[in-house]
């Protein structure tokens, strides 16, 4: 055991040493806020493409992705990446460009070149605090394996107060040690450590395949052999139940997470919202060269996405058929991939693995603070409390900007770990992209009028519309019953007919709302360009 335990700390050690190593090794050259938010836009578009994989991988989805193979033991979830596709194509040839063009360090200064300064802070106030809840919330996941670690090693279940303190510390470490070279290095040192987290990802998914085809006799036809269910494996699902009929049908379809419905449609609008109109992905993207390298960039990122899903909810096929072959008595009802990591993986790689969650937690997590960093000096700062500061006043504003909002997401981070440790039945995948399903709708409609109409939406009408998207999804949702069933207190009682949309649904939602009602006002003769 302590043999073990000295090459896991060595594989840990050596990560994080390499992390901060390149992560800080651009610090010096950040001598402007555009250097420090761009990179000067001369980052090669390979190096663009890991790290808007390392970005859009997370803890969560490292995790909680196997998690859904093991669950369903199909393919189901992976539809969704067919969407991602689409979406990338059409961001790739509507919204880069112009942010290109404009010059723009944060994406919603294009809102107020379009439309005005009201329509700009919504936007940009929607994302800081989606943003903050929504990356937050991932970030609590790394603490997950750490948690199955100290009862593993300690032998002991830590009661929910103490599991919540672990939360906390192994919280506190990793945004500590990725807000050193996120404030320092910048955007560079964002993308050069997410090429490297990439790197060590799919090192530990492509060992965790091969080691579990290993034990599981027979290889992938005896990992087969085990599954039962007559949707095992299975990638379409149409969603259609030849019991319904109607309204019924459309019904029982939104109500439904992963179907070849949310695949071309909800799955795409929930991509246009996060690679377009979201400065926490679009910001690397605008470190390339020109629009054409930022294009090609997100294009391949989108067809590696479907073999990195596929491989992840492979991992959980072959999770459940290893807990057929070789039954464990203690092997918890989630988080069944950490456990399996803890409990099964011999030392040294045991720590490669370890350090592969630790590295999407990071990679998300760093990209999150620059982004929030970049856009709250850029949209208030700036213009409300140093509208004269000097480069180095910018960029000093923007290095303790990005230290306070790594304390911000450790906070959320310990809540949602309350919150889980309270409720242990909440899948991870629904919790994490949930957050920002009810306000993206918003921010992807008003910037689809920016592009796509030169006449309609002005700033009232536009944050008017936001307001209704919002309220819109989040009773489309059920939010209202969940309300009740939290608080006690009765909103207003859904009608039975009224479907209780999935959360792939609530962006399109969102946007097809927030358009329509902002298109009822017309835009200012000046802003017609």
């Amino acid at each position: 055991m302590t043999g073990d335990l000295f090459f896991d700390g060595l594989s840990l050690v050596g990560y994080f040493s390499l992390i901060l190593v390149v992560g800080l090794w651009p610090r010096r050259k950040q001598g402007t806020m555009e250097e420090f938010a761009m990179g000067g836009r001369q980052i090669p578009w390979w190096a663009v493409t890991a790290s808007i994989m390392a970005a859009e991988i997370s803890a969560a989805t490292f995790l909680g992705a196997p998690e859904e193979g093991y669950t369903n033991r199909n393919y189901t979830y992976a539809q969704l990446a067919l969407g991602t596709i689409l979406a990338r194509a059409i961001v790739a040839y509507l919204f880069i460009k112009p942010y290109y063009d404009y010059k723009v360090v944060s994406i919603y200064e294009f809102l107020q070149i379009r439309f005005g300064v009201m329509t700009k802070n919504a936007a940009s106030a929607v994302f800081l605090l989606t943003r903050i809840l929504a990356s937050g919330t991932r970030l609590y996941v790394a603490g997950v394996i750490v948690v199955l670690a100290v009862e593993y090693l300690g032998h002991f279940i830590p009661s929910a107060r103490e599991e919540i303190l672990i939360y906390i510390v192994v919280l506190a470490v990793i945004t500590v040690l990725t807000t050193i070279y996120t404030s320092l290095g910048g955007i560079k040192a964002v993308v050069w450590t997410d090429l490297i987290q990439a790197t060590v990802m799919f090192a530990a998914l492509g060992y965790t395949i091969w080691a579990l085809l290993e034990r599981i006799p027979g290889g992938w036809a005896g990992a087969v052999s085990h599954l039962n269910g007559p949707k095992d494996l299975t990638f379409w699902d149409t969603g259609i139940d030849p019991a319904r009929h109607g309204w019924g049908q459309v019904k029982g379809i939104l109500e439904s997470e992963y179907t070849i419905w949310t695949a071309f449609l909800g799955s795409t609008f929930v991509t246009m919202a996060t690679h377009g109109t979201d400065q926490d992905m679009v910001q690397r993207m605008l470190t390339a060269k020109n629009h054409q390298r930022s294009r090609l960039a997100l294009v391949f990122s989108g067809l590696v996405d479907i073999p990195v899903v596929m491989a992840f909810l492979t991992v959980g096929i072959l999770l459940y058929s290893f807990y057929q072959v070789h039954p464990d008595p203690s092997l918890p009802a989630k988080n069944r991939f950490a456990w399996w990591i803890i409990h099964e993986v011999p030392g040294g790689l045991r720590g490669l693995l370890v350090a592969g969650v630790l590295a999407t937690a990071m990679g998300s997590l760093s990209t999150a603070l620059n982004a929030l960093a970049t856009s709250f000096v850029r949209d208030w700062w700036l213009p409300y409390a140093r509208p004269g500061a000097g480069e180095g006043d910018r960029v000093r504003a923007v290095r303790w900007s990005t230290v306070f909002f790594g304390v911000l997401l450790v906070a959320v981070g310990a809540i949602t770990a309350g919150v889980v440790v309270t409720y242990p039945k909440a899948r991870i995948i629904p919790v994490v992209l949930g957050v920002f399903g009810y306000t993206y709708g918003s921010l992807l409609g008003i910037f689809l009028l920016g592009v796509l109409t030169k006449t309609r939406g002005n700033d009232f009408g536009n944050v008017l519309a936001m307001i209704c998207g919002f309220v819109f999804v989040a009773i489309m949702s059920g939010l209202p019953n969940d309300l009740r069933q939290a608080f006690g207190y009765k909103v207003w009682e859904m009608p039975e007919w009224l479907p209780v949309i999935e959360f792939p649904w609530r962006v399109m939602f969102g946007t097809v709302a927030t358009f329509g009602v902002a298109c009822l006002f017309s835009r200012p003769l000046g802003k017609r360009n």
